[in-house]
């Protein structure tokens, strides 16, 4: 690793960063490429990294993502300094904690607490300064008495356990995550995401995981490497969604896979006016939703077999809304055409908020799994789901929707949708959670009386 300083507001910059191995075809050109010494090549080139440069300011949080073999550990383990790059510089302004591999740096043969010392002691850490955190590293594992026991005695959950609750302790300035939350318990990994989340707030952060909603949610950017280069870095919301994409398009043999449409602003859309806006505005808290036109120009992926030509939000008689209250029925009804005969469609939909967090969705395969539909070619057809619309925070959120082929694990994709439809809440009465659900009936009530002090029964 270099050993140039970035500059005080810059946490990781690498410039033409790459890493290459040799690959021998037979065991005895290791000892001919020995003997020449580098008179001539008895090997082939692999570039695990190529000319990836980056440059991540402090406080950032930063998705990895990519396919198996895509270069994203060789990143992380160059940034560490476990790796020495073979060309490019690479330079890191602060203390790394980094969980890279399950267990990287223990000793099999030491006991749990042997290897909180040890590997606090290469994070860092003074022998005075782990005395004083060991108890709370030791709670926050939460391993009990196998932390005096060797680690080779440990699984896969409490390998993960040790090495985070260290990690989370060493006042560390950058903060390397790579999938150790996958083995861990759910408890667990609440615990590590609260963690996660409190780091945010100081440190920067490096997220790898193959889940792209995590990715969306915790990420401010995301940096998708693929055959050891970059091949998009931006706004996590966007990288990833060119990520799943392309993971469609992969899949699809038929080469008529395609990808297109803008990401507009809920802004750049017509807004219909209703007669009751001023009305629904006038109240301070009332949950009120105002909906924007079907986006045709979405951004959309696919091999249009199909194509989805209107998504409406609908009043339980069948009217579109161009506004509506938290905890109201309404029908969002999807609309399609067939440009091919299409043989058990499915249509289906997510609702997500600005994040790209996926909140609720759902599809009709269950619905029609034992009786699928036949669509010939130039048929419209339309999916309706009525449900009751959740307590919503302020601000935007977006319809997925999306018409496909077969079952819900081995389909081909006709029309992905990305931000078919827009609406946004100017009031709401909910500060937590990512949406609110309409109580049937909030009591307060004091112990030993017979009779609520207060309480509210929904209508």
């Amino acid at each position: 690793m270099s050993s140039e300083t970035a500059s005080s507001d810059i946490a990781i910059q690498a410039v033409g960063l790459g890493k290459v191995y040799p690959i021998f075809r037979k065991p005895q050109d290791r000892l001919l490429q020995m003997i020449c010494r580098g008179r001539r090549k008895y090997y082939d080139e692999y570039w695990a990294l190529r000319s990836v440069d980056l440059t991540v300011a402090k406080g950032e949080t930063i998705g990895i993502i990519g396919r198996n073999g895509s270069g994203k550990s060789t990143f992380l383990q160059l940034v560490c300094g476990t790796l020495t790059p073979t060309c490019g510089t690479l330079a890191v302004n602060g203390r790394i904690a980094a969980l890279l591999e399950l267990g990287a740096g223990f000793n099999p043969e030491f006991t749990g607490r042997e290897n909180v010392y040890l590997a606090a002691s290469v994070l860092g850490l003074s022998n005075n300064e782990i005395n004083e955190r060991y108890d709370s590293i030791a709670a926050f594992a939460g391993i009990g008495d196998f932390i005096e026991q060797p680690v080779k005695l440990y699984s896969s959950g409490m390998y993960a356990r040790l090495a985070f609750a260290v990690a989370a302790h060493v006042d560390a300035d950058i903060m390397i995550v790579d999938e150790i939350l996958a083995v861990g318990d759910a408890a667990f990994t609440q615990k590590c995401m609260r963690f996660i989340h409190k780091f945010r707030e100081s440190g920067t952060l490096f997220f790898v995981s193959h889940d792209t909603s995590q990715v969306v949610s915790l990420c401010d950017r995301a940096v998708w490497l693929e055959n050891g280069e970059v091949r998009e870095v931006g706004a996590a919301k966007d990288v990833c969604y060119h990520y799943i994409a392309d993971l469609h398009s992969e899949r699809d043999t038929s080469n008529s896979f395609r990808i297109g449409g803008n990401r507009a602003a809920p802004t750049a859309i017509a807004v219909v006016q209703d007669a009751r806006d001023d009305l629904l505005k006038s109240s301070q808290h009332r949950n009120t939703i105002q909906i924007f036109e079907f986006n045709n120009d979405s951004p959309w992926y696919g091999v249009e077999g199909a194509r989805i030509v209107s998504v409406q939000l609908l009043d339980p008689q069948g009217n579109i809304l161009p506004s509506l209250d938290g905890g109201e029925q309404v029908i969002l009804k999807v609309t399609c055409r067939a440009e091919k005969a299409i043989h058990s469609p499915i249509i289906g939909f997510y609702i997500k908020d600005r994040l790209g967090q996926n909140l609720f969705g759902d599809n009709t395969f269950l619905s029609y799994c034992d009786a699928p539909l036949m669509v010939e070619p130039s048929q419209e057809f339309a999916a309706t789901f009525r449900f009751q619309m959740p307590y919503l925070p302020i601000g935007d959120f977006a319809v997925v929707a999306a018409i496909a082929e077969g079952t819900q694990h081995d389909h081909v994709q006709h029309h992905w949708a990305d931000d078919a439809l827009f609406f946004r809440v100017h009031s709401s009465h909910v500060s937590r959670g990512l949406v609110g659900i309409p109580m049937l009936e909030i009591a307060l009530e004091v112990e030993g009386t017979r009779q609520p002090i207060g309480s509210h029964t929904a209508r």
